[in-house]
């Protein structure tokens, strides 16, 4: 298998095989890590594997992103360890609430977070690098709710890693607080900070954009702006495309989103050749995506709180990745976006992005009543980040062109 690199969103950093990527986390630039070509699956391909257990199509997927980085057998190990704890054989089964909708179930991991699906598989990923190098390192990562829980889930406990979790004091709910307080080991440390999500991952941004702390403390991340998180979230896309009858059906895939990582995760799918109709960005009152979709530009506004703890992010870090395709892939003009305070790209860019994608804002007061309407049409219990993307669907298909969603 050919050597697989990977390059930065800024341009300039040194390109890098999967396993680098993963461990820096960060590119040295403050950019994040991209493919420098996309993995390409054929529908013959694709439709191979409708009747496979999701272990073998996130073989198939993952193998061609790390390419030379590692041997194929550990790639399996890491895949097989990371999907362990999981309660449901599907992994990530699909149930259907009306006739054109269903839910991917992406909480039947360790900490009941969709992030179960690529934050133990990134904790096998640092094992085996790290021991391979013989070094230690220094896992830094800002979490409005899940993923902090679900990191220190998959990294409690690693030989090679110290693990720090930043949190808006107050932020996460009291069982997401106690998940990540609660742990044990001695390689986990978890800190509140006066402020919102947003603040929480600049404190670890200027981290790693320090180059003697960074060195001296071998920082790497877990966030979604780390790209092994990135690849093994495109498998459950692959997945749930092909359960649905890709590639002869293209689905539309609502997303509750962030820090639009999640969501990302699915257009990278769609660039490796999964046919998807439309990506939908669903938001909450913090709708910095729908703002960025409907305008082409993020201008930060305060956080507010909401019944969506883990959605409320005004600066979502993966737009750069998109920002970056959308320009063409060129470093110098990712720069100069990210340099300004108001994310603007041009009316073509903007364009393009809505080739791909559509989106909407969802209030509380629409989440609680997606919630108790859903539940009494079907007994499902969505969870309010669920029912912000349940909620969109609906808005969404009510406002635009059937055959779009």
């Amino acid at each position: 298998m050919a050597d697989f690199l990977y390059r930065s969103t800024r341009g300039q950093a040194s390109e890098l095989d999967f396993l680098g990527a993963a461990t820096a986390g960060l590119a040295t630039d403050g950019g994040l890590y991209l493919p420098k070509t996309w993995p390409q699956f054929s529908p013959a391909q694709i439709g191979s594997w409708q009747s496979a257990p999701y272990h073998a199509i996130a073989e198939q997927v993952l193998e061609p992103l790390v390419g030379d980085a590692m041997p194929v057998a550990v790639l399996e190990r890491c895949i097989s360890q990371g999907l362990a704890r999981f309660a449901d054989p599907a992994i990530t089964p699909l149930r259907q609430i009306d006739d054109r909708t269903w839910l991917l179930e992406l909480f039947h991991g360790p900490t009941l977070a969709f992030k179960d699906v690529a934050l133990p598989f990134l904790g096998q990923i640092f094992d085996y690098a790290l021991g391979k190098q013989q070094r230690r390192a220094t896992i830094v990562g800002a979490t409005s709710g899940d993923t902090g829980s679900a990191a220190i889930a998959g990294c409690a406990g690693c030989a090679n890693l110290d693990v720090f979790i930043l949190y808006p004091h107050g932020g996460p709910s009291a069982i997401q607080r106690r998940q990540m307080t609660a742990v044990a080991a001695p390689n986990v440390h978890v800190i509140a900070v006066e402020g919102s999500f947003d603040e929480c991952q600049a404190i670890v941004k200027a981290l790693f954009n320090d180059p003697q702390q960074r060195a001296a403390l071998n920082l790497t991340a877990v966030n979604s702006i780390n790209w092994a998180r990135i690849a093994a979230q495109i498998v459950y896309y692959f997945v749930a495309a092909v359960r649905l009858g890709a590639p002869a059906v293209a689905p539309s895939f609502v997303v509750p989103t962030g820090n639009f990582g999640n969501i990302f995760a699915g257009f990278a799918a769609l660039q490796m050749g999964l046919p998807i109709a439309k990506l939908a960005a669903a938001t909450n009152r913090n709708d910095a995506v729908h703002r960025f979709m409907s305008q082409g530009v993020i201008a930060p506004q305060p956080m507010q709180a909401s019944l969506s703890p883990s959605m409320d992010i005004q600066v979502p870090s993966n737009l750069e990745r998109l920002l970056f395709l959308l320009t063409g892939g060129g470093g110098a003009a990712v720069r100069d976006i990210m340099a300004a305070r108001d994310l603007r790209v041009s009316q073509q860019a903007l364009g393009k992005a809505r080739q791909y994608f559509t989106s909407a804002a969802v209030d509380d007061a629409q989440t609680l009543q997606t919630m108790r309407a859903t539940y009494a049409a079907t007994g499902i219990i969505l969870d309010p980040h669920t029912a912000v993307g349940v909620a969109a669907a609906h808005e969404i298909v009510a406002s635009a062109a059937v055959d779009e969603l």
